[in-house]
């Protein structure tokens, strides 16, 4: 699998499927001017209902688009806006690390201000940091996933065992797994994007749990990863391998496999993404699995979940439509707009009472989004894709025991400080 970060690789994986690198359908319209809007998204099999509903919605307003995969659109997007041939609305990645991503087309001025539309006041601080320029917003995002610890209801009813909510717990819980002849969590590190999601899910608590500016203070250059609670999450990480939280092998399972076991039973869960959970039902209909936070300390209250704001939607500074760009972005983050995305994609609202009904299995990362009690995914404010790609291959080198967690804590410092 080809390494990107773990927000692109969400924003591929929960639009329907995942993306192919090519083209996808285009909706042309010969017509011009006041009526016609045009637009360019990443979302294959989603956008597709939501530009239906807002034609609908405004008739005789027609929306001429395209969609590609990631890649793809990539490129293109930036060629387009210097050359001012970019669509009136555009998808835009959160925070930094793509060349698509809210930072790097709202720095050279390619995209309009949206912070005076009523939805951006109202969105959660985790999300707004992300959607945000300079104190301005740029990006509306309107769909988010979590990591966390999800697991075989089933399984766990037949083991006799429940959730831990604290780390004391959380270890006694892999231990009274063994004890049933069975494994705790499937692990996939042989997929290396997989092997940062249990230190994501320590990270949130053990960093930012303490301290929720660290990222302005690594940007500068007031903290490293070394020198911070970085080091404790990844001694937790470690601990649960030691302790036996994860089958024999982690690196020689990949995320299919790992699917497989949780989904059969043969563990009693999986550490991941809240998009597992539609992966796991397809290989066990018959199956109710629920995303849980993973506790790192022994207060629950102080837990919290890396929860990612998925690829949003801009408006191009230069939009030949602009009131007509704005009315869409406004619709997409309307309820009606923001609940057809996010069925469609099974991710969650990025407001609050948007009337969308949330599966049962993700009622807890919705309360902990509810209650503000999540972090945005790591890599989303990192400055280069370097420092996530040291991170995956660093840590399958420390699984394998050819490399220390001192030793790759440096080397991310050494590529964050590198820059963009």
């Amino acid at each position: 699998m080809k390494t990107r970060t773990l927000t692109a690789l969400v924003a591929t994986t929960t639009a329907a499927a995942l993306l192919a690198a090519c083209s996808g359908g285009t909706q042309a319209d010969s017509g011009g001017g006041s009526k016609t809007l045009t637009l360019a998204s990443v979302d294959q099999g989603s956008v597709e209902d939501v530009v239906k509903a807002f034609e609908k919605a405004n008739p005789g307003v027609k929306v001429r688009y395209t969609t590609s995969g990631a890649d793809q659109y990539q490129q293109q997007i930036r060629t387009q806006l210097s050359s001012g041939t970019a669509p009136d609305v555009m998808s835009v990645w959160p925070g930094d690390g793509n060349p698509a991503a809210t930072h790097v087309l709202a720095d050279p001025g390619y995209l309009r201000d949206l912070s005076d539309q009523p939805w951006a006041a109202r969105m959660p601080s985790a999300i707004k940091s992300v959607a945000q320029y300079e104190g301005k917003t740029y990006n509306a995002i309107f769909g988010q996933n979590g990591i966390g610890a999800v697991y075989n209801q089933q399984a766990m009813a037949k083991a006799g065992l429940t959730p831990p909510d604290t780390w004391t717990k959380l270890l006694a819980f892999c231990r009274d797994a063994q004890a049933k002849g069975t494994t705790a969590f499937a692990l996939g590190n042989q997929d290396n994007w997989v092997t940062q999601l249990v230190l994501y899910a320590f990270v949130a608590t053990s960093v930012y749990g303490p301290d929720r500016d660290f990222d302005r203070k690594m940007q500068a250059g007031q903290a490293t990863f070394a020198a911070s609670r970085w080091t404790t999450a990844l001694d937790k990480y470690l601990t649960m391998e030691r302790t036996g939280c994860f089958q024999k092998n982690p690196l020689g399972t990949n995320y299919e496999a790992s699917q497989q076991l949780a989904a059969s039973g043969r563990t009693l869960g999986i550490i991941q993404g809240n998009w597992v959970i539609a992966l796991l039902k397809q290989k066990n209909p018959q199956g109710t699995f629920t995303l849980k936070a993973l506790p790192a300390t022994d207060d629950p209250k102080q837990t919290l979940i890396p929860a990612a704001a998925g690829a949003g939607y801009g408006v191009n500074a230069k939009a030949k439509n602009p009131d007509l760009a704005l009315k869409f972005v406004t619709f997409v983050m309307s309820p009606e707009g923001m609940s057809l995305f996010n069925k469609k994609q099974g991710s969650l609202p990025s407001l609050p009472d948007t009337g969308y009904r949330v599966d049962p299995s993700l009622t807890e990362l919705s309360q902990f989004i509810g209650a503000n009690r999540t972090v945005p995914f790591m890599d989303q404010l990192w400055p280069n894709p370097k420092v996530q790609q040291t991170m995956l291959s660093g840590l399958q080198e420390i699984f394998s025991g050819q490399s220390t967690p001192r030793d790759l804590l440096k080397e991310m410092d050494t590529d964050y400080k590198a820059g963009s």
